[in-house]
């Protein structure tokens, strides 16, 4: 169990503390299973501004596919990413921190705007995964 800081990346942008504020009821919601994936063996880092963590609770949320019923290798949620572990939170970093600044922009709205996104695609007969604008914009981005 343990918790660390990686990197020396500093945040440059003299706004950063307004976007952690703005994002801060989504990264409370990420924050609510650290604690008990800490006590079930699992591990937090901090990653350029971004709490990374996995194992204990996590894993098993994200293998069962809470919330949309889908599995997934991490999610993000404000400025926490959660993985099912360290191999997925490398491998998805760059697509989890198109996230990260998704959340940023749009704040508390976000959830909303992704769930209504993923049920436009599924109304329209469209992947509500692949083709929400949102998961889009990280996977062009990411790549």
């Amino acid at each position: 169990m343990g918790i660390h800081a990686t990197g020396n990346h500093f945040l440059s942008r003299w706004y950063q503390p307004l976007l952690y504020l703005w994002a801060a009821p989504n990264s409370l919601l990420g924050l609510l299973l650290v604690q008990f994936a800490l006590l079930q063996g699992g591990r937090v880092r901090i990653v350029r501004g971004v709490v990374e963590a996995h194992g204990g609770v996590i894993t098993w949320f994200l293998q069962q596919g809470f919330p949309l019923g889908v599995s997934a290798a991490a999610m993000t949620l404000g400025h926490v990413v959660w993985g099912r572990d360290q191999q997925c939170l490398d491998y998805t970093r760059e697509h989890e921190r198109v996230h990260v600044r998704q959340y940023e922009r749009w704040g508390p709205l976000f959830i909303p705007a992704y769930l209504l996104a993923s049920l436009y695609m599924k109304l329209r007969g469209r992947n509500p995964y692949l083709d929400n604008p949102f998961e889009r914009e990280a996977f062009e981005k990411a790549d």
